[in-house]
């Protein structure tokens, strides 16, 4: 029976039909966003959110089975590819059991591997690089409708990040990215090689894009860049960062501007001046160190050395005696001795961090150190790592253990931790970014996520600061405009607002974008 005698037979079967593949088409298909790596991959990641919003799709609810997974990767971190093709290789399964499934893989591994993704998981059907986050909503839908991959990799910024729309996370604190690429040679670093030399945004967008942040709720902002002091640069001016923090400053209702990350061999006093003379700029400074030897510091291609960075910190503190200082190390470079450890341990001595995010080196392809002679055994390197973790610890929890009696300003978040809710605590930001648990004592009121109080720190770990008030004497409240946007946000039961900044005037939006039916 040919399809002609199939309508006249079965008139309701065909209209039934038809109101299924309605159905099909209208409904919202649901995405999920993975992410592994740096700060950048997760602003990187608000943006995919934002765009996949922007295109009709929704969050997936906590549990179900999305529509789309997006994986945004990192090439730097060790074993990177491992964890993607494991990740990978479990969803094979679930794709091949829900219709329609779509996934997707972009970052910096999908920057580097290019067609290696797809020939090795077959069953991803987009594979997109850094320079072209833009694409993929139309990348999708092209796999989609031809039913077979896509991969685009651009060796060029196709569209500045911060110009797409943004489903951001916190409703208190955003992203703002104000360059994009490093121009360094780290021998050890294949950022450079994946994001492409530095591009800088004029700073007439980057406020309007802080200024939009804020109408939207938030009061804290985090300025990113792969080496933000070299901003301005790309249009001649090296004090553009210094004037860009002292701007952050007079925009009303912006409470807390942190930034990250510095480059030791760049940073100038007109930055620390700029630190100490704005409120609202916070008194904490991450810095890498990556090795306390001279001489390693040469083989890396850093152009520093341990007397430049202890100065630096040493002016930091002569401005701001309250700033936490934290830093990157890395362990068991090629060639590393132990007099060269003992370098680094004795820096790291000397430096007092609040904490240090400390890694073994692993070669990573199309690195020069990944060539180096010398290469460190994994033995050496993990005795040499624990002995350094040991003492950055104990460091640690004496610069905690200062803080006892003092009382802190904190910024509330929506986390409070697995054990903070065991015992009824709450969380927040000191002004410093120390991580602060904190009890509302009876009979006061309780903040929401982006209020702020104040407390005194009753006690200190290593990790985190305690404070238990022992009346609402010794507890204070104020609510914010953040905290308003949070309750805003609970009533619309969505996510959080989508902020999007485009040429010279900035849109907001609170709630969900406009939806349009998924094909």
């Amino acid at each position: 029976m040919d399809r002609a005698e199939t309508t006249a037979a079965d008139p309701d079967r065909v209209e039934a039909s038809a109101a299924d593949a309605h159905s099909a088409t209208t409904r919202r298909r649901t995405y999920e966003v993975r992410t592994f790596g740096c700060q950048m991959n997760v602003h990187d990641s608000e943006r995919m959110s934002g765009l996949l919003e922007d295109a009709g799709y929704g969050p997936a609810q906590p549990g179900a089975t999305a529509d789309l997974v997006v994986f945004n990767t990192c090439a730097v971190r060790e074993n990177a590819d491992n964890k993607l093709y494991g990740h990978l290789g479990m969803l094979r399964q679930t794709k091949a059991e829900h219709e329609g499934m779509q996934i997707a893989v972009g970052g910096c591994l999908a920057q580097k591997d290019q067609e290696t993704v797809q020939k090795k998981a077959p069953w991803v059907d987009v594979v997109f690089g850094t320079h072209n986050i833009g694409s993929l909503p139309t990348l999708l839908e092209r796999s989609r409708h031809n039913a077979e991959a896509e991969i685009e990799i651009l060796e060029a910024l196709e569209t500045f990040p911060s110009t797409l729309p943004t489903k951001r996370e916190s409703v208190h604190s955003g992203w703002v990215s104000i360059s994009v690429g490093c121009n360094n040679t780290c021998t050890f670093c294949i950022v450079p090689a994946l994001r492409g030399k530095e591009r800088d945004r004029r700073p007439g967008e980057i406020l309007a894009e802080v200024r939009a942040l804020v109408a939207d709720g938030a009061v804290e902002v985090t300025l990113l860049g792969q080496n933000v002091n070299t901003y301005g640069v790309e249009f001649g001016d090296r004090g553009a960062f210094a004037k860009l923090l002292r701007a952050c400053g007079e925009i009303e209702g912006l409470e807390r501007v942190r930034f990250t990350s510095p480059h030791p061999a760049s940073f100038t006093d007109d930055v620390i001046h700029a630190m100490a003379e704005t409120p609202n700029v916070m008194p904490q400074l991450h810095m890498p160190l990556q090795s306390g030897s001279d001489k390693v510091l040469k083989d890396m291609r850093r152009s520093y050395r341990s007397k430049k960075f202890l100065g630096i910190l040493e002016k930091v503190r002569e401005s701001m005696p309250e700033a936490a200082v934290t830093t990157d190390i890395i362990v068991g470079f090629p060639g590393e001795t132990e007099a060269d450890f003992a370098d680094t341990m004795r820096v790291v001595e000397a430096s007092r961090f609040a904490s240090a995010y400390t890694f073994q080196y692993s070669p990573r392809p199309g690195t020069p150190a990944a060539t180096m002679e010398d290469q460190i055994p994994k033995a050496v390197v993990q005795e040499r790592f624990e002995r350094l973790c040991a003492l950055q610890d104990r460091i640690g929890a004496e610069e905690n253990a200062k803080l006892v009696g003092s009382s802190q300003e904190l910024l509330v978040t929506a986390d409070a931790g697995t054990r903070s809710r065991e015992t009824g605590r709450l969380s927040g930001r000191s002004r410093d970014n120390r991580l602060v648990h904190f009890t509302v004592p009876a009979g006061a009121s309780s903040p929401r996520p982006g209020d702020f109080v104040t407390v005194t720190i009753t006690e200190a770990a290593g990790f985190h600061l305690l404070a238990d008030p022992a009346g609402p004497g010794d507890y204070r409240l104020r609510r914010s405009p953040a905290g308003e946007a949070w309750d805003r946000w609970q009533a619309d039961s969505c996510g959080v607002g989508t902020t999007q900044v485009g040429g010279p005037t900035p849109a907001v939006s609170l709630g969900m974008p406009t939806l349009r039916p998924a094909s």
